[in-house]
């Protein structure tokens, strides 16, 4: 996975670190290449070759947008109306992509060539992805997200034309997770993956608690990167 530089999200990251009262918002976006160089297509070799399923097709857990609206839904499969287990697939190629973004977005601290097909969603929609993205960070940031909410969209969909896109979220288990360390009240990791442009792009964000014990990488980077 190539990143591609963007001085228009390098604007909008900078941005994305907001200090309130009580909170502090860590956010970042990067877009990706999906074409392979010399190094993605061994790990692609390995990462096929470690597959123990003839399938093609990998099993994704519900959409996280209905989980959060719902206690209902959660991690694993769901079953319909006739008791017929539902959940939506996902090529291995595409897996890889997304594992390899997560990769490419925190080396060298994390890993996740380990991570399984379970652990990620398929998002039904656009513009539900954008109410619960605006909803998290209105809720904290308040005007400071108001200013950004819309050259926020804006840069995205010029980027990666979103109504083009399918959205994948990444929603691992606590020993898995980056930001499940202490003093963590939210995050979300969600991908926009065009496949005609072959190219993702990655949003990741979560809220700390400033006043905890938490003084996780990711927060010491993007200081050292913006500040």
């Amino acid at each position: 996975m190539k990143l591609l530089e963007s001085t228009r999200f390098e604007a909008i990251n900078n941005a994305l670190t907001i200090q309130t009262g009580d909170t502090t918002i860590f956010g970042r976006i990067e877009s990706y290449s999906c074409k392979m160089a010399g190094n993605d297509k061994q790990l692609y070799k390995r990462f096929i070759s470690s597959e123990q399923s003839a399938s093609d097709l990998q099993a994704l857990s519900p959409p996280q947008t209905l989980a959060d609206m719902s206690p209902y839904f959660g991690r694993g499969s769901y079953s319909g109306d006739e008791g017929v287990t539902l959940c939506d697939t996902i090529s291995r190629k595409t897996l890889f992509y997304l594992i390899a973004t997560l990769n490419s977005t925190f080396e060298p601290d994390y890993d996740f060539s380990d991570a399984k097909s379970h652990e990620f969603s398929k998002e039904p929609s656009i513009q539900l992805i954008m109410n619960s993205i605006d909803s998290n960070l209105s809720a904290v940031a308040g005007e400071q997200y108001t200013q950004l909410q819309n050259p926020l969209w804006s840069t995205i969909d010029d980027e990666i034309q979103l109504n083009d896109c399918d959205i994948y979220s990444y929603n691992p288990d606590l020993n898995s997770d980056p930001f499940g360390e202490p003093g963590s009240l939210w995050s979300f990791n969600y991908f926009f993956y065009n496949k005609k442009l072959k190219r993702i792009v990655f949003f990741t964000c979560r809220a700390i608690n400033p006043n905890s014990s938490c003084n996780g990488d990711f927060a010491m980077e993007e200081e050292d990167v913006y500040f």
